[in-house]
């Protein structure tokens, strides 16, 4: 299994921990995967709930929680901590500007195009950037974007597929059409990527994710070019994970077709495990009465079935009957909780033994054909 270099960062295993929030990836779970080699991710979402001890106010919680989650992770760790900070949301440049004082290794933005995310950029700045985009299309006007304005070149690109957790970049009917797959888009995107390189004599390696579950998977998307993947379903069934066990359990629990596609109250599709909060939801009982949080800047309360915020972390702390599961793809595939030690070795040694048998195949046969 190759490493994964992204600028002067070097992680042994080419696997970026996914950021999921709220409260599902923090300190905890992310110093675990460092710790294995992989790169492990902070979410900053709902960090202002999950600390409202501190303040009540919900930007000024954010700001404390995330600076004491990299503390947390810098003494658990002297391995790759990133944060994930989604354009959408209320307080981006405030999440962005503290994981950059805080000096986080990288940051991970998705959930809209992170168009002016090198601006917050200070003249002693160490951490990197890495845009997550769905398109080729959006990886081109993003690198060009940057460069003409900033003279700056994303340090990695992350590919989220339709087989992602959580909010998904995707309209309802992309999601299962097979030319959005993570299959069809990376070569796309990889192909773009490296044109820009060779313009600019470059290097951005390109993160896959979305429905990558096993080493066989990581071997099979990495042959058709990424330099590395990003997992998030698999390290929620972990010790380490930083949700709730009953949340944990829930992914345990799940049968095939108990994941759905929901209609998140922010406007976008999303992934999560069905339950009867849902199914509540579904049938009209929930109708939020006010604003807390002022989170996502695409909310909005008056025609939102239910408080995404709280819905979220009420499932992290375990209360699934006032909240639900965001999941991948393939969550139902969980079968116990392991350490992400565990876990990253299963993967390896899956990758090892795949990449074994399919010496001598031709790369068709490698993708598709090898048994």
């Amino acid at each position: 299994m190759k490493s994964l270099k992204i600028g002067n960062l070097c992680a042994s295993m080419p696997i970026v921990q996914g950021g999921m929030g709220v409260g599902v990836s923090l300190a905890g779970l992310a110093s675990a995967v460092a710790n294995q080699g992989g790169v492990g991710v902070i979410s900053s979402a709902g960090l202002g709930a999950i600390y409202n001890n501190y303040s009540k106010d919900y930007r000024t919680a954010s700001i404390w929680g995330l600076k004491e989650e990299l503390r947390k992770a810098r003494e658990a760790t002297k391995g790759i901590i990133g944060v994930n900070v989604m354009v959408a949301m209320s307080n981006f440049a405030d999440m962005v500007k503290t994981a950059i004082a805080e000096k986080a290794d990288i940051i991970f933005s998705g959930a809209g195009l992170p168009l002016n995310l090198p601006s917050f950029l200070t003249e002693d700045a160490k951490t990197k950037l890495a845009p997550i985009v769905s398109s080729a299309r959006a990886a081109k006007v993003l690198c060009q974007k940057w460069f003409s304005e900033y003279k700056y070149i994303p340090d990695a690109i992350v590919v989220e597929g339709p087989k992602a957790g959580g909010h998904l970049g995707y309209k309802a009917d992309q999601i299962a059409d097979e030319h959005y797959s993570l299959e069809a888009i990376v070569p796309q995107i990889v192909a773009e990527v490296r044109a820009f390189e060779a313009e600019h004599n470059c290097r951005i390696p390109v993160i896959a994710g979305g429905g990558i579950y096993t080493g066989e998977d990581i071997y099979r998307i990495m042959a058709l070019g990424a330099d590395g993947v990003q997992m998030g379903t698999r390290f929620v069934t972990t010790d380490e994970c930083d949700a709730d066990p009953a949340f944990k359990q829930s992914y345990i629990e799940a049968h095939e077709e108990d994941i759905e596609i929901i209609q998140s109250p922010v406007g976008m599709p999303g992934r999560a495990i069905r339950n009867s909060f849902l199914d509540r939801v579904k049938e009209g009982l929930k109708v939020p009465k006010a604003c807390p949080f002022d989170c996502i800047k695409t909310c909005d309360v008056t025609h939102s079935p239910y408080c995404i915020m709280l819905a979220l972390y009420n499932a992290f702390k375990g209360k699934l009957r006032n909240g639900y599961a965001f999941c991948g793809s393939n969550a139902w595939r969980a079968e116990k909780i392991q350490s992400v030690r565990e876990l990253m070795t299963s993967l390896r040694t899956e990758y090892d033994s795949f990449a074994a048998k399919c010496e001598g195949f031709s790369l068709r046969e490698k993708l598709f054909g090898a048994k």
